[in-house]
This record gives C-alpha cells, structure tokens and sequence, in this order.
C-alpha cells in the first residue's frame, strides 16, 4: 500500500511540475501577479510528493519488500541496515529518483527563500526548474519507474553491488547530485535572464551562492569518490581519468569559472554574455554527465545503467534544454551590453584569464573523454585515451591557473600596474623557489614534478596569506591582526579555498613523485623490505561476515627494529553476487600511508602481496576539505542574503521617486 501510494505521488508530482513550468511563464510574460504567484506553492507541492515518493521507497528497502523489482535486484535480507538505506540511490531508478528530489528542493527553496527577488523573474526561475522536473519525473516515470511490482515476489533479493557497500561510496552520490542539481538553479537564472533580457549587478548576487553551493557539494562529492577509489579498489591510486570521473569533473571546472565571473558582473557589470553562457554549459555538462553514466555507451565501475533507451531519452533532454537554452542566447546575447570597461592588466582581466583556463581545461577533458566513443562510431576504430594523455594536456592549464591566481587577487579593477601590485608577492614567489629547490636537493631523482608542484602549492598558499594580509590596509601590526579577522567572510573564504587548492597541489606531486610500489609473494613468517619499512605476514584467516566472507591477513610493520603498526588487509567474497572486493589496510600518517593489500594464494604456499609507501596521501583530502569549507565561509557572507533585497528596495524607491 505503501509503494502504491509512492508510486501515485510521482505522478501528481508530475502534473504539479507541469503547471509550474507554464502557468508563472505564462503570468510573467502578460503580468499577471497571480499566474506568477503560483509558483511558489507549486514549487513546494512538487517538493512534498516528491519527497513522499523518496520515503516510500526507502521504506520498501528498510522492510525488504521483494515485492518490488527494485528492491529485489538491489537489495538482501542479510545486507547491513545502513546499506539498505543506501542501496535506494545505489541503482539507476533510486537515484534517479534522488535526483528529482533534489531539483524539487532546490526549486522550494527557491520558492520559500527567494523573497527579495522581483516577481517576474522569480517567477521564470521557478518556470524554468519546473520544466526541468517534468523533464526527469517523465523519464523516472517512463523509463525508470522505481515502483515496478513483481508477479511473484522471491525469498529473498540479489544483493547490492559489494563495490558500493562502502561508507564512502554510500555519501558520494547524493552529494554530487547536490552539485550537479545546484547548477541547474544557475541555469534556470540564466535562462530566465535571457527571456527578460537583462542581466545586472543583483542577477549575479542572487546566482553566486547557488553557485557556490554547487561546487562545494561537487568539490565534496569528487573528493569522496577519489577517496573510495583509493583506499577501496586495492589499485593504490585516488583518480584514473574513468570517463565516470570526468563527467563530474568537468561541470566542477566550469562552475569554478561561473563563480569567479560572476564576480566581475556583480563589481563591474562586465562579462555578462559569458557568464550566462558559462550558467548554460555548466548545467550542459552535468547533463553529459548523467548521459555518460546511464546510456550504457561506457563500460564503468561508476556507472549506473547500460539501457540505450534512457540514453536517447537523456539526448533530448539535453537537447531541448542546453540547445534550447544556446538558441535562446543566440537570440537575445546582444541585449546584455556590458558598461564596465577595463584595461588588460586588472582584475577583471586576471578574472577572464581564469574563465579561460579553466573552461579550456575542462573542453580537454570532454575531447579526452568522448574521442574514443567518436572514434569507434564514426571511424570504427577502437582507441584509448589514458591518463598519459589528460596528465599531458591538462596539466599545463592547472600550472598557469596556480600561477595567476595569488596574482590576480591583488590587481585592482579597471586598471593595473602589474609590477607595483605584485610587489607585495615578493616574499612569497621567494618561499615558492625556495621550496622548489629545497625538494630538489632533497629527492634522489631528478623529476620536476615533486618540485614544480610544491613550488605552486606554496605559492597559492603564501599568496593567500599576503592577500588577507594587504586587505587590513596599513597601520601597527597589533592593529592590522585585530581588523585582520574582521573582514568579509567572502575573503576569508577565498583565502581558504585557494590554500586548500595549494594543499592539493602538494599531495598530488608529492604522492606522484615519490611514491615506492611493491608486489611480491610474501610467505608467513619471512619478513621483507620496502623503502626502510620491514613488513611480514603474520598470519592469513577465514573471516565471515554479515553478508561475505572474508580472507583477512594479519600482517606487521616494523621500523628500526620497533613495530609501529599491525594492519589487516583483507578479501571478500559476497556469496549472493559471487563477486570479489579488495579491501585495503592503510596505516595514516601526516607524512606517508602505508598501503597494504592481500591477494590470491600462490602455488609455493606464499600469498600475493601489494605494498605502497604513499607521501602525502591524506594532504589531497585535507585540501579538498578547506576548499570546501572555504566555499561553506563565503556561502555564510552577510552579503549573500540583505544585498539583493537592498537592490530590489533601492530600484522600489527609485520608481516611486519618478512616479
């Protein structure tokens, strides 16, 4: 009954959907204030039922009613409850039921939060976010209906896949969701901008923290992905260039860009054309990215569905919308004049070059990722675009966007003299070489990436740090530290974010550069030696669990003679999906990991063992954490919630004066 009722609250959301997105169009286009109104309650209601649907299922897999198909396939009476909860989202239809649900929550909280915007405009917003959840309620609804029965339920389900029976990977889906859906609010402001033909100072203030909060819950997201990646596969890396990967990569690119020029058209009114064409492939990309992983066109760990049908269905959601969307900025582009100007070396020119870098960076990475499908449909030819290739032509992008960036938080706007506002840099472009020369002189081989890559993480972390510096303007040291913390959230944020980036820039090299790999037969009781670290293999066991079995070994690591950690890697076997998972045991440390894996049992009696001796592992996700939490700082900023409701007042009062 419960499933039933589920079931029919997705279809009246469907029809709810429907009317928010043509009624308030229809009102804002002839005035009418209570067409336009309608979107408010329409934009909740959708939410509710929506969220009604989400509960019902996941009552379904809390109970394990095998009664319907979704939970059979996905689900197991022995499975942990916290994996039941999780194996909703753990499959194409319960996550695409996830992702409805956050569109509807975004457009509620829209609707419930967005007081201070002009009714019009509120109005397409919500129009606009309401069509796109007729576009995904009809294809969950068509193609993916989440509630579909069984004639004769089984005992008992199949099992969620064992790879996602993971903490990790439980939180990594909903999370990249939230970022790919947050850029679905950015592009229903740009679309509603283009219909009015206006774009100004308040559209960007309302469209940066909804920016903002897409690429903290992405930059959230694709850190716990590579975090699952690293220490669940047993493969030792965090990130592999998986077109998976890639397409949550490349609208976390493009959302960076949208953020930084949303900037210039809040200070300085420029840039408005790109910016809205920045909101339009953002969104654009995310939707590539949900065609990748559900048309079936790749084969990945990530993916969630192989059914050509769903893709074609994807296809022309992607194209209605972005093609829609590029169609109507073809049209109406020219309205959006900028008035600033500015001089090539400024703010706003470094803040172009950002835009640049990072969009371009991202385009590679879609040529990297899509060129093989191209390839095989169009020339028949099998090819495969590896990690040589994305580190080769991604990497020189990231290089200059680490230099610019310190650079280009010190130009004033409209115009600069680069030398006199990178004076201030100075102390830190010294502690930048100074570091690069001291790791080369400190590593064994000659590689320039460990050098090169903590000379700009340096870089951005000092820059940082003399950027909040300057901002407290001249005085006594005491007084500059007191007005050092009463600065806007916003810069502080930034500063953070930036540092956090410096900090991942640091661990990706140093890991790279230095990281010391072995594979060998180990045999109990005979230690071995890996980079100073003596590691035996104490023992091997047949462990069960509450849903697998498991070969655990035992094994100790000893440095100077002294033990400094026992750790238990392990290999399970899930009985009902009869599939393998490698469970690593890594030892953390601030410095290095070590990294342990078990593998097969060898003819000779010894067992096949995987040791890795990994620096600065955990400095990849610390920095992925403080540029998160330095978009959470700025996204708490004042100025995100009174500036646009002064705008608003401010032009209320300026009609009543010409009135």
């Amino acid at each position: 009954m419960i499933t039933e009722l589920g079931h029919f609250a997705l279809v009246l959301a469907l029809g709810v959907a429907l009317i928010q997105a043509v009624v308030p169009l229809i009102g804002a286009h002839k005035g009418w204030e209570n067409w336009m109104a309608l979107a408010v309650p329409t934009a909740i209601l959708q939410f509710l039922l929506i969220a009604g649907a989400f509960a019902a299922l996941t009552y379904a897999f809390v109970t394990s009613d095998f009664s319907l198909q979704l939970v059979t396939m996905n689900s197991h009476s022995l499975k942990p409850m916290l994996y039941k909860v999780t194996g909703v989202w753990g499959n194409h239809e319960g996550s695409m039921l996830l992702w409805v649900l956050i569109v509807a929550l975004f457009g509620a909280t829209a609707a419930l939060f967005g007081a201070n915007l002009p009714p019009s405009l509120k109005a397409r917003v919500l129009a606009v976010q309401g069509a796109i959840g007729v576009a995904f309620l009809a294809f969950s609804l068509i193609t993916s209906n989440p509630f579909l029965r069984l004639a004769q339920p089984p005992f008992d389900g199949q099992g969620l896949n064992p790879l996602l029976q993971d903490v990790g990977l439980a939180f990594h889906p909903p999370f990249l969701y939230l970022g790919f859906v947050g850029l679905s609010m950015t592009f229903s402001f740009a679309v509603a901008a283009l219909i009015e033909g206006r774009v100004d100072a308040a559209w960007a203030r309302w469209v940066r923290p909804w920016t903002l909060a897409a690429w903290i819950f992405l930059t959230i997201g694709i850190a716990l992905g590579a975090w699952w990646a690293y220490y669940e596969l047993g493969w030792g890396g965090f990130w592999f260039w998986d077109p998976v990967e890639n397409a949550s990569f490349m609208p976390w690119l493009f959302s960076a860009a949208l953020l930084h020029s949303a900037i210039v058209v809040e200070k300085r009114e420029s840039l408005k054309s790109w910016t809205v064409l920045l909101a339009i492939l953002g969104f654009g990309f995310s939707l590539i990215g949900t065609f990748i992983t559900r048309s079936g066109i790749v084969t990945s760990v990530h993916a969630f569905s192989s059914d050509p049908t769903r893709g074609v269905f994807i296809l022309g959601i992607l194209a209605v919308f972005v093609g829609g969307a590029l169609m109507l900025y073809a049209v109406r582009g020219r309205a959006m004049e900028a008035r600033g100007v500015f001089a090539m070396v400024s703010r706003e020119s470094a803040l172009l070059l950002n835009n640049i870098l990072l969009a371009v960076s991202s385009i590679v990475v879609f040529i990297g990722t899509i060129w093989p499908l191209m390839a095989e449909m169009f020339f028949d030819r099998k090819l495969s675009v590896g990690a040589p290739f994305f580190e080769a032509a991604f990497t020189p992008f990231m290089v200059v966007l680490a230099i610019v960036l310190p650079i280009g938080a010190m130009l004033p706007w409209k115009r600069a003299r680069l030398g006199r506002s990178a004076k201030p840099l100075m102390g830190a472009a010294v502690l930048a070489l100074s570091v690069a020369a001291l790791v080369w002189a400190m590593q064994s081989g000659k590689s320039a990436l460990a050098p090169t890559g903590m000379a700009l993480g340096a870089w951005l972390i000092s820059g940082s740090i003399v950027d909040l510096w300057k901002r407290t303007g001249r005085g006594g040291v005491a007084g500059r530290f007191s007005r050092l913390f009463k600065l806007p959230r916003a810069d502080w944020g930034k500063g953070l974010a930036h540092s956090g980036l410096g900090i991942v820039f640091i661990g990706i090299s140093g890991l790279l550069a230095w990281q010391v790999e072995d594979i060998r037969v180990a045999k109990i009781g005979e230690p071995y030696v890996v980079a100073g670290y003596e590691v035996t293999l104490e023992s091997v066991n047949r462990i069960p669990g509450p849903n697998y079995i498991s070969t655990q070994a035992e094994m100790s690591v000893r440095r100077d003679g002294r033990e400094i950690v026992r750790l238990y890697p392990e290999k399970r076997i899930y009985p009902v999906q009869a599939m393998p998972t490698t469970e690593a045991a890594i030892a953390n440390g601030l410095w290095r990991d070590l990294y342990l894996v078990i593998g097969d049992p060898q003819d000779n009696g010894g067992w096949a063992v995987r040791t890795f001796i990994k620096p600065l592992a955990n400095w990849i996700w610390a920095g992925c954490i403080i540029m998160a939490l330095g978009g959470l700082v700025s996204l708490t900023d004042r100025r995100y919630r009174v500036a646009a409701g002064a705008a608003r007042r401010k032009s209320v009062q300026k009609g009543v004066a010409a009135e």
